[in-house]
Formats: structure tokens, C-alpha cells, sequence
């Protein structure tokens, strides 16, 4: 091969990925918008939606949203004294997509770089038993893709089996939402399970900072944050492992 040929092909080869053509982030929101029996209204944490949203929209990355039945998730943690929160909510654009989310059984897991599971009360019902959550998880996971939750998006992965039959979250690190912080909401005896527990019963070592602190464990490419604190923390790993390719 003579040298300009072999230098320029080489160039090609090495050259980053342009976000026209990387694979999407996708990141899946809960459906669900009542807390247990109470009647109270719950659904997906905001910031845990915006926050890791402006990490990856920062590093380049398009981004898809999902949710279990599509179309408008409820919202929980409305917090617009949060600028990130705020900048969002107030921008049309990301009205309007977040108004037409796609269901997630509609999808196919090979479209998709990573999966983000935004946190939520709401997700505690609706994400440890759904099929396509489950696929979402497992495939990706297999194909060496990164797997990201925060603060409830863990229950995601409390029923997620490899193919070998094994818990996803087997002998892994993990963080999530305590059953301490669960305990100083007020919600320990509404949720139908405690998060940290479950995943610690499937064999999982769950790793937890102070309450309501930031903590963001890495298991190879598995990311879990304790807490809407650790949000951004979450994308940003995330960000690190898509870049690196490792």
C-alpha cells in the first residue's frame, strides 16, 4: 500500500465519532404516577432527569427518552429554583420531547450506545418487572455498553438476568438510594420494597455515602448513584467509559 494511502486510511480509522453518527444515550423514565395505596402523586425525579441530560448534551452525545408506556411520564421533584431544572422546563424544545417519549418495548437495544435509568419514586412500581427494561439492561450490558441508574433508577436492575442465568448485579458494587434516606422520607412502609436491600439480596455489595450525599460506584460498565446528588456524576462516568471506549 503506498504511504499517503496507508496515512490517510489510518486517519479515517482513528477519527472520533461525529454525533451524527454515534449511537444514542437512551434514557428511561418511569410511567408510574402514584405512590403505593396513599392516592399521592409520584412519577420521575426531574433533576435526575435534566441534570444528567446537560452531561451528555455537553459532551456531544444525542440523547433519546423512553418511558414504560410512552408518550408524557409523570414528573415528581418539581424543583424550579433549580437552574438546571429550570432552563429545561422552560425550554419548548424539551417540553415537546419530553411530552412524546417512546415506549420502551418498541425499542431495540442495538440502536443505542448506553441506557440511562433516571430515579423516581415512581420507578420503584413500574421498572423491576418490565420485560423490555430487563432486555434493555441485559443487552447492553452484554455488549459491553454502559448501564447507568441513580437514586431509584437502580430498581431497574434488582430482576435483570444475564444470559447465563445470573443476577446482573451479582458480586458487583452498587449505589443507590438508602434505607436510611428511605426512612427520613417517610416512605419506608409505601414502597413495595427497600432498594438497597433487594439489590444487596441479589447479591450485589451496595456501597452508600452520608445521606443525600453524592457516592457513584463504577463496576466495570455498570454506573449506579446513591441520590439525586449523584446524578451528574452518573452521566459524567458514563460520558468517560463511551468516550474511552473501555
Amino acid at each position: 500500500m503506498k504511504p499517503i494511502l496507508a496515512l490517510f486510511l489510518g486517519l479515517v480509522l482513528s477519527a472520533p465519532v461525529s454525533a451524527a453518527e454515534q449511537k444514542p444515550v437512551l434514557v428511561v423514565l418511569t410511567s408510574h404516577a402514584q405512590m403505593g395505596d396513599t392516592g399521592k402523586p409520584t412519577g420521575f425525579f426531574l433533576g435526575e432527569l435534566t441534570h444528567p441530560l446537560e452531561v451528555f448534551e455537553k459532551a456531544g452525545l444525542p440523547v433519546e427518552l423512553a418511558s414504560i408506556q410512552g408518550g408524557e411520564p409523570p414528573v415528581d421533584g418539581l424543583d424550579l429554583k433549580d437552574e438546571i431544572n429550570k432552563r429545561y422546563w422552560n425550554d419548548p424544545a424539551f417540553r415537546a420531547k419530553l411530552a412524546a417519549t417512546k415506549k420502551l418495548s418498541d425499542l431495540d437495544p442495538a440502536d443505542y450506545s448506553a441506557v440511562f435509568f433516571s430515579g423516581g419514586h415512581g420507578t420503584m412500581w413500574d421498572f423491576p418487572d418490565d420485560a423490555a427494561v430487563q432486555k434493555f439492561a441485559r443487552e447492553l450490558y452484554e455488549a459491553d455498553s454502559p448501564v447507568g441508574a441513580v437514586c431509584h433508577g437502580p430498581a431497574a436492575l434488582v430482576n435483570v438476568k444475564l444470559s447465563d442465568g445470573s443476577y446482573l448485579v451479582a458480586g458487583k458494587e452498587v449505589s443507590a438510594f438508602t434505607n436510611s434516606e428511605e426512612e427520613k422520607v417517610g416512605l419506608t412502609k409505601v414502597v413495595p420494597f427497600l432498594l438497597a436491600t433487594k439489590l444487596e439480596e441479589r447479591g450485589a455489595k451496595h456501597v452508600a455515602a452520608p445521606d443525600f450525599e453524592k457516592k457513584v460506584v463504577a463496576s466495570g460498565k455498570l454506573v449506579t448513584g446513591q441520590n439525586p446528588a449523584s446524578a451528574s456524576g452518573v452521566a459524567e462516568k458514563m460520558v468517560e467509559l463511551l468516550k474511552s471506549g473501555n
